[in-house]
């Protein structure tokens, strides 16, 4: 099982980037993913979720990114997606996508240590 993070970069407040979770090696429309960052010398945290069916009437965000980001899925391209909108310093961490199968539950994906597999991560910066 492999999942790549892309998409990540240098963006201006204000600005908007678009995250990639390109998944291997899994039957990935049985899988919930979920988005998590880590900004430096702070513990990773929960960004956004979403269930195995794509279906944005259960996807789970933080209220720090509620409003800015969107998390979606695309079960034909075995890829999900996380659009990051307005932007703020405080947005600058390593993003990381996570995936499990089984039951999903919006309250049980908020936790790291549900989810059986990872990314390597992807940089995000917001700076002027």
């Amino acid at each position: 099982v492999q999942l790549v993070e892309s998409g990540g970069g240098l963006v201006q407040p204000g600005g908007s980037l678009r995250l990639s979770c390109a998944a291997s090696g899994l039957t990935f429309n049985r899988y919930a993913v979920g988005w998590f960052r880590q900004a430096p010398g702070k513990e990773r945290e929960f960004v956004a979720a979403i269930s195995w069916t794509g279906s944005a009437s259960n996807a789970a965000s933080a209220d720090s990114v509620k409003g800015r980001f969107t998390i979606s899925k695309d079960n034909a391209k075995n890829t999900t997606y996380l659009q990051l909108n307005s932007q703020k310093p405080e947005d600058t961490a390593i993003y990381y996508c996570a995936a499990r199968t089984g039951v999903y539950n919006p309250s049980n994906a908020r936790r790291s240590s549900w989810y059986e597999y990872w990314g390597q991560g992807t940089q995000v910066t917001v700076s002027s």
